[in-house]
């Protein structure tokens, strides 16, 4: 008697993957393009989640405190 055992079930588990994966890809395809396109970066957070950032915020230096002349 040949019974199918984890064979089968890494089959199940690897369709159900790729059907999460194309449905993340579905999701988030239009703003990954965007973002992209405009120079972001994109982190995958999880399904359907990413974070976007935008690299010229690395370049903002803390303003300067003035200081006061008291006279």
């Amino acid at each position: 008697m040949y019974t199918q055992g984890t064979k089968g079930l890494s089959r199940i588990k690897s369709w159900i993957q790729e059907l999460i994966a194309s449905a993340d890809y579905e999701i988030c395809v239009e703003p990954d393009e965007f973002a992209y396109r405009v120079g972001w970066t994109v982190t995958k957070t999880g399904f359907g989640s990413r974070r976007y950032r935008d690299p010229r915020f690395d370049q903002l230096r803390a303003p300067r405190r003035v200081s006061e002349e008291v006279s």
